[in-house]
């Protein structure tokens, strides 16, 4: 499968999942909120260029938005990322590292800590700028704090177990010329 067609399927299911299930499920608390949606920002390929990045980032944020109503709300979140996103990956892994043998960060490409590192600096980015124009609204700091922790702990949780359950083939590449 290409790798145009393997994201264009991903782009799908990602909007699907966050609208038609975590989005329907009823408020475990006032401060949990659970969010999947920005993975597939972080699956794409190491190879695109940051303009491209922020490009695909922004429709998908939007395409959200046009799903929840919330215009604007998930796309300003999904630039940001996308816009830090290749300068985390230059200071997680070496130039002639895993963005040269690999297509796209995982695990299996970038090793279990950097990978870690990576998700929880971008998770915790994308939830604190959502919640923070979120909480613009509310004005109370102790529930923006409360509800960026418990968000992101909840969205860590379900990035850890869609990355052991969904498994994606990491092909080594050999000529990287």
């Amino acid at each position: 499968m290409s790798s145009l067609l393997k994201n264009i399927i991903r782009f799908a299911l990602f909007i699907l999942i966050q609208v038609y299930i975590l989005h329907k499920i009823p408020s475990l608390h006032r401060f949990i909120t659970p969010y999947l949606y920005f993975l597939y920002i972080l699956w794409l390929p190491f190879r695109m260029s940051r303009f491209s990045l922020m490009g695909i980032a922004f429709l998908f944020g939007l395409t959200l938005d046009l799903f929840l109503h919330t215009p604007g709300l998930h796309a300003a979140p999904c630039v940001l990322i996308a816009y830090i996103r290749p300068f985390l990956i230059n200071i997680l892994i070496s130039q002639e590292g895993a963005d040269q043998n690999y297509a796209s960060p995982s695990i299996v490409s970038m090793g279990w800590a950097p990978y870690a590192t990576y998700a929880v600096v971008l998770t915790l980015l994308h939830n604190g700028y959502l919640i923070f124009l979120e909480w613009m609204d509310t004005g109370s700091f102790l529930f923006f704090l409360g509800k960026v922790t418990a968000t992101t702990g909840v969205s860590l949780l379900l990035i850890l177990v869609t990355e052991l359950l969904v498994f994606r083939k990491e092909k080594f590449r050999t000529n990287t010329a």
